[in-house]
This record gives structure tokens, sequence and C-alpha cells, in this order.
């Protein structure tokens, strides 16, 4: 039975570890079968984001709380995941699919000669291999790759392919993790990280995503979204035509050059379905479209579908969900 390292992705300022990471330890017990699944933390305050981790189901807690790996530093991360896969002698490593890991996977895979797969969707252990599924030809098509069994195998998941933690006791271990970084590790350090959002729910993480298109025609009627959103306990999403035409920042952009989500559940309003859009969010869980166009391709992969005016439907769902709620 492999061993499993899940990478805890974690950001500075952050206090707790986020769903996706915490469903990582859920799809680590499944592949590991008898064996141990470690998580690795860098964390400048490591000790309640690591409790959370053993709650979780983390057999033991690597952690480094290096202040100089604050932020996220490439070629630092790279030595320190290199280092506890080499530490754990684990043969299979896990993170969530992010910005970050596509990079630092990527680069940890070629130091450590393993294989890669980014942004599955499912895994599975057959006759010794790990045998991962994901989308190709923008999300219209799915793949399955058995990954060598000779070698330590990196890969990401995206959110929600696996089941949520029921939180326990938590008997495992938290052990600091020793890592000698050289000056050519913290080369390019990143000096500043500007957040945006306002503290609302971060979009790759959100249970709910609530997002407008090009018929939202400007920024102040994003402000709709964003009430049926914080009903919901979700964040706002938009197409690459609402963030183009400045109704919405590209930190907000789902599709394929912006963030794949996969919520339980996804609400489309006035996005006609470009397969640009559809690459970022065709995983969701239950999908709800909202749109004037009886014909648009949106309602080809929503399970429910509203023909109307968004600025009537939206705002009279809010209303409904808030009368129901509250009792």
């Amino acid at each position: 039975m492999p061993d499993v390292l899940v990478f805890a992705e974690h950001r500075e300022g952050e206090t707790e570890v986020s769903r996706p990471v915490l469903q990582l330890l859920v799809g680590g017990r499944a592949l590991a079968g008898g064996g141990k699944v470690t998580a690795l933390l860098i964390a400048a305050e490591p000790s309640g984001p690591a409790g959370q981790l053993l709650a979780c189901g983390a057999d033991r807690v690597l952690t480094v709380s290096d202040p100089r790996l604050a932020k996220y530093c490439t070629l630092a991360y790279t030595a320190v995941l290199a280092a506890a896969a080499r530490a754990t002698g684990a043969t299979l490593v896990i993170g969530p699919t992010t910005t970050m890991t596509r990079d630092l996977f990527s680069r940890a895979a070629a130091r450590l000669g393993a294989a890669a797969a980014h942004g599955c969707s499912a895994a599975k252990i057959e006759n010794g291999c790990l045998v991962v599924e994901h989308p190709v030809y923008t999300a219209k098509a799915m793949a399955e790759v058995a990954l060598a069994a000779d070698r330590p195998n990196l890969v990401t998941f995206r959110n929600n392919t696996f089941a949520n933690p029921t939180p326990g006791a938590g008997g495992g271990m938290v052990e600091p993790l020793a890592v000698e970084l050289t000056d050519a590790d913290l080369a390019g350090q990143v000096s500043e990280v500007t957040m945006t959002g306002h503290g609302e729910v971060e979009l790759t993480a959100a249970d709910v995503v609530v997002s407008g298109g090009r018929s939202l025609k400007e920024s102040a009627n994003f402000a709709m979204l964003a009430e049926l959103a914080a009903v919901l306990g979700g964040a706002v999403g938009a197409s690459r035509a609402a963030t183009d035409g400045g109704m919405a920042p590209h930190s907000q952009q789902v599709g394929l050059t912006g963030k794949t989500v996969s919520p339980r559940l996804y609400i489309a309003c006035g996005i006609s379905g470009a397969v640009q859009h559809l690459a970022g969010m065709k995983d969701s869980g239950t999908i709800v479209a909202i749109n004037t166009d009886k014909d648009a391709p949106i309602f080809e992969v929503a399970d429910y579908g509203v023909v109307g005016d968004l600025f009537q439907v939206v705002p009279a769902l809010t209303a409904a969900l808030k009368s129901k709620l509250q009792k």
C-alpha cells in the first residue's frame, strides 16, 4: 500500500485549513489503503492548522515554519516538498488544484524524477498503479491515465473530488521538518501579495458559486449576484466576457483561462455557456442556469434551467431564499 503525502496548501494570513485540502485527507486515506497519510504544512504559526489536519485524518503532520516562506517562493517550496517526499518515502504526493500547485508540483516532479498529473477528478489503484481521470479538450472528454508504479506520483485534484472529512479526536503527531535552504532556493522572493474579494469566500473553495456574464451589463449589477451568494454562503464568479468588459475583476473569472471550480451548486446568470467557460465549471455538483435564450449552450449542461430575465429571477430567488432560511 502506498504512503501518501498531502500538501496542505496554506497562505499567509489564513488561520484554518481550506476545505479542498481537508478533502484530500479523505482521498489520501482511500488511496493509501493500509498506508500512512502525512500532511506537509508550511506556515508561520502551524499549531492551529496542524491540529485541524490531525483531527481530520492525518496520521502525521510535518511542519515548516521558516519566516522566509511566509509567502510562496517557487524554488524554496520545491525544495521543501521534495525533502518531505524523500523523508516520508511517500510514493504518492497529492494537493489541491490551484495556481500554486500547478507551478509547484511540476517543479517538484522534475526534481524527484516523478510522474505528475494536474486537475484530476477521480483516482483509483489498479494493478498496483495509480489511475487518474482528468478532463481534456476543454472538458469535452475525459482521459484515464495510468501513472508509472516504479516512481513517485504527484497529483493535484479538483475541489469536491473526495468527500468532506468528519473531524475526530486526532491521535497523530506533529513534527517539525528540517530543510536547509540555500540562497539559490530563496531567489525570486514574493515581496507583496494583494488580496482581492474583500474577505469573501475564496472562489475555488466555495460550496456555492453564483456567476454572471455579459448580460449583467455593468459592474454595479454584480451586487445583485453578491447578495444571492451571501445568502447561500457562496462566492461570486464571472465569465470571461464579463471580466474583459470590466464588470468584474479577473480574479473572479471562471473558465479555461480563469479559475476551475467544482462547487456543490453553480448558478450561471446570463452566461451563454461558451466552451471556454464550461471547461471551468462543468464538474460542479448541481448547475442552475438563468438565461433569456432557451437555446443557450449552458442549458445543455444545466441540471435546472430558468428561461427568464436574470434581473427579475435573481432578486426573486434571493428574496425567497431569505424568507425560507430565516424561518
